[in-house]
């Protein structure tokens, strides 16, 4: 038999090596960093994390890259993420499929974020459909105003939730803490338990420790395990604790003795976060090249006339970047006042390809339709477009390279916009009016078949606009900032976790355009931000006190404080900002309709119809203000109001399935169950995976003897929604109709381990448990309803009458 030929290399191992044996300089380094895998972790001298600081183009992403593979070359599995990870969530995914990648799946964590991203992406409609409280015969009445608190309180401090639109001025806050669970309420069509409620309002930590004791396991077969964060200044604000707690004994279990975890950042560690852990961390600046340092890559690019090295030397200033983007441009050695950009492309002569390179410096991130735009390349121009794009990532200063994200090096895309912008204004205008149009046309296609009231919410619609307001406030700082404030409001209202990216837009809007206006707000809500987490408030509160807006902005941006403030159980201050904006806007119908559900919340239902009476005034069509007035005569009570004024909210919006939901339960309360059905036959048909509705209309199918419907309906529910107490009490309820009263007992028991607050399912139990002759238990279960919920009047009557015949 012919000898078996070795393993050819692929072309991208060969360019790897080549770049490898390229890499110059940090010696120092990476000598440290090898050095600590020789050091078993009991020996003083070894070191758990590593961070490699310094300023921008100094060379951190290299050396990180060099470190990774000298971690790889002493069997290490590896994982790494950069600023496009900014949440835990999204760091432990990207760990996790580079984990499989190399052979190592953490399965346990894949399946908890499985289920995390599935939640979060049906979170936003059921809150939308789950408009409802209990049945209104056997209700356990309103949940208290601190139940709703908290339910919200910590969903939305969680960060686990978008802020829909709805949820900030149109569905009723109290439907998230009914049955005085609002973790399970507004999650509940994903939480099968408690536990996994509880992933969906604190993700951080029920999901790391399973991912450390999925590395755990790995790291027992394995000799190393290595992580990377890199442009740790960027995501700091969100992990910076997260990672910290990481090395705390006891926080989230005990991490593997060989992992070596990499920070790469641009300052220090912030002392409060890390100060008690300093010993642990090898702290590692970086500064600019040595000249030798220089040197050694300029002559291992060919660069060794010494006019020209000294020329390089001088406009670099030792940043690798620039020592590399030079050596490869090094231009001629007599132009001693070059421009750093003109050596950037001193060595493409070309005047397409040079104004293509300065005009792409433009966008944040380009892709190649991105680059026809910035160029404004003629349909017959010398160069086709696709041509362009590929040269572009032939230079050195791009990176992601064909990603579709596509970027300049901050330090080579700064000049080179000082450049444009300061040669020719116009140009730089026309430039920016350009790419703020195409991203329009992007965000408006992102945008078609999402509610309105949801765009903020959309990553693609938002990742658009964002992009849509750098390139209106680059060409025109001030006449833009309205704008861009006003957007501001909007995505405090629908997704206040993001907020961070808007305040980022015009914080680089401001330096890129060089307005020490647009800059300062830039920095300033920068700061509110980090500083309070994912609430909005503070930087709405910059906003009221210090933006010139119109009185819809003042009023609008009051609303949406005014929400923040109720779910954090600040009902003072939520309403004195409501009131505050009907008194800067009184035309403001949200103002009205948000003051309307806070007060209805309360038990205030006359006040709540006053303003509803002025928001209908002022908006006669506002389909959501009327099915709001239906929902309020409802709860007070007022059926066959309720059930007029539900028919006009589903005039105005034949689509929408929950004015159909709420009027068939009106229906069956009037004991018209025929067309109670019909109702929910229609939503259901509307909407497939009505889960609500669906439990609902087994309700009435139990009320026209039709058990087997009933409970058809709730499978197909608990299918849609797994693991919800309120199903399981439906179904105590057919079965308890239906004299199976041993199976209703023992679903109204699954229905309390999933929420032992349900008032409403101890009273139902009380029934079951009467006709099973265990009267003691039954009158146990109804004082326990009682103290649940004092105002609970039918488990009141219904021990009222176990005394009354005389029942201990």
């Amino acid at each position: 038999m012919p000898p078996t030929s070795p393993r050819r290399l692929s072309l991208q191992q060969i360019v790897e090596g080549q770049r490898r044996a390229a890499f110059v300089g940090r010696r120092a380094e990476l000598d440290l960093y090898r050095r600590n895998f020789t050091l078993p972790p009991e020996d003083p001298r070894h070191r758990f994390v590593f961070h490699v600081r310094g300023n921008a183009g100094v060379g951190k992403t290299s050396l990180v890259r060099e470190w990774r593979e000298a971690a790889v070359e002493f069997g290490a599995v590896t994982a790494s993420v950069d600023e496009s990870a900014d949440s835990v969530p999204d760091v432990l995914a990207a760990f996790a499929a580079q984990f499989a990648e190399q052979g190592y799946p953490l399965k346990a964590l894949d399946r908890l974020l499985d289920t995390y991203r599935s939640a979060l992406h049906e979170t936003a409609g059921r809150l939308a459909a789950d408009n409802e409280a209990p049945p209104g015969g056997m209700s356990a009445g309103e949940p208290s105003v601190g139940a709703l608190a908290a339910a919200q309180a910590g969903l939305i401090a969680a960060g686990a939730i978008p802020v829909v639109g709805a949820l900030a001025g149109g569905i009723d806050p109290a439907v998230l803490a009914r049955s005085a669970s609002g973790l399970r309420t507004v999650f509940g069509g994903r939480a099968r338990q408690q536990e996994e409620a509880r992933l969906l309002a604190e993700p951080v930590r029920v999901l790391t420790p399973v991912f450390v004791a999925e590395i755990d396991r790995v790291a027992d077969v394995v000799p190393w395990i290595a992580l990377f964060l890199d442009t740790y200044e960027r995501t700091a604000p969100q992990l910076d604790r997260w990672v910290a707690d990481l090395l705390t004994a006891g926080r989230y279990g005990d991490l593997p003795a060989n992992l070596v975890l990499t920070l790469a950042g641009q300052r220090r560690l912030d002392p409060v976060h890390w100060g008690d852990r300093s010993r642990l961390v090898a702290d590692v600046p970086l500064g600019p090249f040595t000249e030798a340092e220089s040197r050694q890559l300029l002559h291992g690019r060919g660069v060794v006339a010494e006019t020209v090295v000294r020329e390089v030397l001088r406009l670099s200033g030792g940043l690798p970047v620039l020592v590399s983007t030079l050596a490869a441009n090094p231009g001629a050695a007599g132009e001693a006042n070059a421009t750093a950009v003109e050596r950037f492309l001193a060595g493409e002569s070309d005047p397409v390809r040079r104004a293509a390179a300065l005009a792409c410096a433009l966008p944040r991130r380009f892709d190649e339709d991105l680059v026809a735009v910035a160029v404004a390349a003629p349909k017959d121009g010398p160069y086709a477009v696709p041509e362009l794009y590929d040269w572009l990532h032939e230079l050195p200063f791009v990176a992601e390279r064909h990603s579709g994200r596509s970027r300049y090096h901050a330090v080579v895309r700064a000049p080179m916009l000082r450049l444009q912008r300061t040669g020719s204004p116009q140009r730089w205008k026309a430039g920016h009016d350009r790419l703020a149009e195409a991203f329009a046309a992007r965000r408006d296609a992102a945008g078609e078949g999402v509610d309105p009231e949801r765009l903020w919410a959309d990553q693609p619609w938002r990742r658009a606009a964002l992009e849509v307001l750098y390139h209106r406030l680059c060409a025109r700082p001030r006449a833009a900032l309205p704008e861009a404030l006003r957007a501001g409001i909007a995505l405090c209202d629908q997704r206040p976790s993001r907020a961070r990216h808007w305040a980022q837009t015009l914080a680089e809007a401001g330096e890129d355009a060089d307005d020490a206006v647009l800059r300062e707000w830039g920095h300033d809500l920068l700061a509110a931000i980090t500083d309070h987490g994912p609430r909005p408030t503070a930087a709405l509160g910059l906003l009221l006190t210090r933006a010139e807006l119109t009185d819809r902005d003042r009023a609008a941006a009051l609303v949406v404080r005014a929400w923040d403030r109720f779910r954090a159980g600040e009902l003072d201050a939520a309403l004195s900002d409501h009131g505050r904006a009907i008194a800067v806007d009184p035309r403001s119908e949200r103002a009205h309709q948000g003051r309307a559900v806070i007060l209805r919340a309360l038990g205030r239902y006359e006040e709540a119809l006053a303003d509803l009476d002025r928001a209908e005034e002022i908006a006669p069509a506002w389909a959501w203000a009327v099915r709001e007035r239906g929902e309020t005569y409802r709860r007070m009570g007022r059926l066959e109001e309720a059930l007029a004024v539900l028919d006009r909210a589903h005039a105005l919006d034949p689509s929408d399935a929950v004015p159909l939901g709420s009027r068939g339960l009106v229906r069956h309360a009037l004991g018209r169950h025929e067309d109670a059905l019909d109702d929910f036959d229609r939503a259901i048909a509307l909407w497939p995976e009505y889960a609500w509705a669906l439990v609902r209309r087994s309700r009435v199918r139990t009320a026209l003897g039709d058990p087997v419907g009933a409970l058809a309906d709730l499978d197909r529910a608990e299918e849609l929604a797994p693991g919800r107490a309120g199903t399981e009490g439906e179904r105590g309820e057919v079965y308890r109709a239906t004299g199976r009263y041993e199976e209703a007992v023992a679903c109204y028991d699954r229905a309390l381990v999933l929420d032992p607050h349900y008032a409403w399912a101890h009273g139902s139990r009380a029934l079951a448990l009467e006709a099973l002759g265990r009267l003691t238990e039954a009158r146990a279960d109804l004082d326990r309803a009682l103290e649940l919920d004092p105002a609970y009047a039918w488990a009141r009557e219904q021990r009222e009458r176990l005394e009354a015949a005389g029942e201990p």
